[in-house]
């Protein structure tokens, strides 16, 4: 590899999420491994912390810029979405505008170290300024979506063409322009902002806005694998008339190659439990019969829906791994009460064997890689789906916020992987409820189907990002074509 190709910089600018900023740095090692760029991640003080916690390449450097949340009526100390109530969010994405001139800043300082301006800035695409601030430093700017094709194009869509006003009440039906007319979304499936949605509200002024800026970039890449999204990527490309590189995921090769049980620590959090704890847990039940459970790592629901959740787990008799927090209204990082779950419950499910309830963050990555792993009771977060249907195990949907409803709508209709419990923290569930969709996924001819479409999903992500002598799965193809679209830019 030549000195001048060494050389060249790209700066990267993810949104104030973990759920964001894990792609990005995934994305990150990906460059710098496949063409030894020097990569730059930039963020706030707090999120530089965060990502120091876990980085193992000291040739990915991290660069913070001045940020007070409290300026934007965020709680002090708030650099990111977790812990945050749902209502705050708006004040978190309106807040990276502060961020804008700092950048332009640290961009013009790089120009005048490097002596050219950096070869490309990757910026998520909920931060839709930063075409602006490329250009004005001689540079291009690409978006970053760390969400699936299906989910972005959906979310995105909604803010920007406000499709789901044509429906006309609260349970009528809707089209989206870049997907086929066949494609029916309903308004009763959408999160209450996005239902409340009409051009004049804050939150489509805010992510109109987001959408415009977003769209003026060079491109946009997508942190999916093309195959397993055919309907998404296609609609993300008419979307946004934009070039579209599907060049995920970010999966540790312990995940794609099947070696180690031991995947370790992405989260940069400390486990509730330790990874080989929860292996030595799992040892002990048979192959593809566990539920685990997990809502991400800034969402919880209701005191009544974890109650009915716990009712029903214990009718089901099957075993599960529960990954739990506070409900809805309390400290969500705060101490657990025991009058929240029934009466005795934890005490009976240790006795049994059959539940193992772990309190704030799980090893994840170690407990889907589990043979005995059988579902995934998710909020369908798009890192969370990825690493499930990486290993072929079926999901149960819990869609909370964002996209999640669209990607489980997506996986439900498209991929055949998924079955619905319910949706947010407002819908009421029973426990035969519960008892009966872990019924259908873990012991029916359906859960079977389930299963073999997901093993089928998992080995078009592994074949994906796989390379050999003679070949390169798409996600590495798109990643060069990228690459090569860069430098022709530069040239011209």
């Amino acid at each position: 590899m030549g000195g001048s190709e060494c050389a060249e910089h790209i700066v990267m600018l993810p949104f104030m999420a973990h759920g964001h900023m894990i792609p990005f740095l995934g994305l990150a090692k990906k460059i710098k491994q496949t063409t030894g760029f020097k990569l730059t991640i930039v963020t706030t003080p707090l999120n530089v912390q965060y990502l120091t916690s876990y980085i193992d390449d000291p040739e990915i450097r991290l660069v913070a810029l001045p940020f007070n949340g409290a300026d934007h009526g965020l709680p002090p100390g708030a650099e990111n979405t977790e812990g945050l109530p749902l209502h705050q969010m708006i004040n978190i994405v309106r807040s990276t505008v502060a961020l804008k001139e700092p950048f332009r800043n640290f961009i013009s300082d790089i120009s005048a170290k490097d002596g050219k301006p950096p070869l490309c800035i990757i910026s998520d695409v909920f931060i839709g300024w930063v075409r602006e601030v490329a250009r004005s430093c001689g540079t291009v700017n690409v978006g970053f979506s760390t969400a699936g094709a299906y989910g972005t194009t959906c979310f995105m869509s909604i803010w920007r063409d406000l499709p789901h006003l044509a429906a006309g009440d609260d349970d009528g039906e809707f089209t989206m322009p870049a997907f086929p007319d066949s494609c029916r979304f309903n308004v009763s499936r959408l999160h209450a902002f996005m239902r409340a949605a009409n051009g004049e509200d804050s939150w489509s002024k805010v992510f109109g806005s987001i959408v415009a800026g977003s769209l003026e970039s060079t491109g946009w890449l997508c942190n999916t694998v093309k195959e397993i999204e055919p309907l998404g990527s296609d609609a993300l490309g008419k979307f946004t008339k934009l070039p579209v590189w599907c060049i995920g995921p970010f999966l540790p090769p312990a995940m794609i190659n099947k070696g180690s049980r031991i995947i370790g620590r992405r989260s940069g959090k400390d486990h509730g439990l330790s990874p080989e704890k929860c292996i030595e847990w799992l040892d002990m039940h048979s192959e593809g019969s566990v539920l685990y459970i997990s809502f991400g790592s800034q969402n919880t629901i209701s005191a009544s829906q974890m109650m009915a959740l716990a009712l029903g787990l214990e009718d089901s008799g099957k075993p599960f791994i529960w990954v739990i927090r506070p409900p809805i209204g309390f400290d969500i990082k705060g101490e657990f009460k025991s009058e929240w779950l029934p009466e005795g419950f934890t005490e009976r499910m240790a006795g049994k064997k059959q539940g193992l309830l772990i309190h704030s963050w799980a090893p994840q990555l170690e407990i889907l890689c589990h043979k005995s792993t059988g579902a995934f009771l998710s909020h369908c977060g798009w890192n969370s789906t990825i690493e499930s249907l990486s290993q072929g195990v079926p999901i149960i949907g819990w869609p909370m916020a964002g996209e999640q409803a669209f990607n489980s709508k997506m996986m439900m209709e498209e991929m055949g992987v998924c079955i619905e419990l319910t949706k947010g923290v407002q819908s009421t569930i029973l426990r035969s409820d519960v008892k009966r969709v872990i019924d259908v996924v873990l012991d029916s001819k359906k859960g079977m189907e389930m299963k073999e479409k997901a093993v089928g999903i998992g080995e078009l992500i592994r074949a994906a990002v796989r390379e050999d002598e003679t070949s390169k799965g798409s996600s590495l193809q798109a990643m060069d074509h990228f690459i090569s679209t860069l430098r022709a830019l530069q040239k011209s």
